[in-house]
């Protein structure tokens, strides 16, 4: 099923005909972990975009400061949630907190995530595959930020429930994976 991602108002993308959505499944379990997959796509050719290089792909800190999807888990009723953050070049980050931006902390990742870029010239995906600890139910945030080469920054996600771009508000929790 296909989700679609909206701009926050306070900051629009340049191109007015930017459309950004994503796609969302659980593969099967085994044992204790399950994977999540995510497809993020984006309806404007990836030349567009600032994608930064990185040589040799790794966990790297402050993502969200160029083109970086995000994925935010929980448990429903939790407090505590992960962050996971995915640049187009590979790199990748994943953040514990405690409650609403309190606690930061790196995340214990038993394995990096899967990450690939799919370029289709009038449009481009990227795709994210995280482990997941199996069993019960999991409500999610998706989001992005895209930055455009004339120095354009959107900020996408499924919901906005905030005055300026706050991917953590817990409201923003709205996709539910069982």
């Amino acid at each position: 099923m296909q989700i679609n991602l909206g701009p926050h108002p306070a900051a629009l993308p340049s191109k007015t005909d930017l459309k950004l959505w994503a796609t969302v499944d659980q593969s099967a379990s085994f044992g204790l972990t399950a994977t999540m997959n995510i497809w993020f796509a984006v309806g404007a050719p990836i030349d567009a975009f600032v994608i930064p290089e990185s040589p040799e792909p790794r966990r790297r800190d402050g993502l969200w400061n160029t083109t970086c999807f995000e994925l935010f888990m929980r448990r429903p009723g939790e407090a505590d949630y992960r962050e996971w953050n995915f640049a187009p070049s590979g790199d990748w980050a994943a953040y514990d907190f405690t409650d609403y931006r309190e606690g930061m902390t790196p995340a214990a990742v038993d394995a990096p995530p899967y990450l690939r870029l799919e370029d289709s010239l009038t449009w481009w995906t990227f795709g994210a595959t995280v482990g997941i600890e199996a069993g019960g139910t999991w409500e999610y945030g998706l989001s992005a930020v895209i930055e455009e080469k004339d120095g354009t920054k959107s900020y996408w996600a499924l919901i906005h429930p905030a005055d300026e771009p706050d991917f953590h508000h817990p409201d923003c929790f709205v996709g539910r994976l069982a």
